[in-house]
């Protein structure tokens, strides 16, 4: 199976939606509120697309299906860099930290890449 096969994005994607999830809660301003938000309602465009295919395409290469998840792609590496300020644990920071550089690898940049 594929590293970016479908089955895989779906399980990276609903961690990273759970991870945000949390961070939502702990978050002590309704900026920090909505910026979560944000990116949890593109993460729930993604996944209702995507658990709309047949489950004989799971294996398939794995390709961002909803423009408003692309667009969610710049939050997600700002998030990445502001993970420590923007999360109040540090154990919810060091988790998005890890889902955030799975996720943009899955969407196709490096994780690594400033």
């Amino acid at each position: 199976m594929s590293v970016h096969s479908i089955s895989n994005a779906i399980r990276t994607l609903e961690d990273l939606l759970n991870g945000l999830d949390q961070a939502y809660w702990e978050a002590n301003s309704l900026d920090r509120k909505d910026f979560f938000y944000d990116l949890i309602s593109a993460l729930h465009a993604e996944l209702s697309e995507l658990n709309k295919l047949s489950v004989q395409d799971h294996h398939l290469a794995y390709e961002s299906v909803t423009e408003e998840f692309r667009a969610a792609r710049p939050k997600l590496s700002r998030l990445r860099k502001l993970v420590d300020d923007f999360a109040l644990r540090s154990t919810t920071a060091a988790r998005l930290e890890n889902l955030i550089n799975q996720t943009l690898v899955l969407m196709g940049r490096n994780s690594t890449a400033p």
